[in-house]
């Protein structure tokens, strides 16, 4: 995916609190990006719309495992 500009609204889950270690994510053009909150600077990944709504599937369908 080609990103046509930097993502913004960077938000993590109300879940984490006030801790540090958890990741971030933004809206990238019409998908979304990701970044590890400790290291903001390292960069980021994206996703289209399509490949983050079914990453975004996989996780309330159980499909990962901890």
């Amino acid at each position: 995916m080609t990103v046509p500009q930097a993502p913004e609204g960077w938000r993590k889950s109300t879940v984490s609190g006030g801790q540090t270690n958890c990741v971030e994510v933004g809206r990238a053009g019409d998908g979304a990006a990701v970044r590890d909150t400790k290291d903001r600077a390292a960069g980021y990944f994206t996703a289209t719309a399509g490949q983050w709504s079914a990453f975004i599937a996989a996780v309330k369908g159980d499909r990962f495992e901890v």
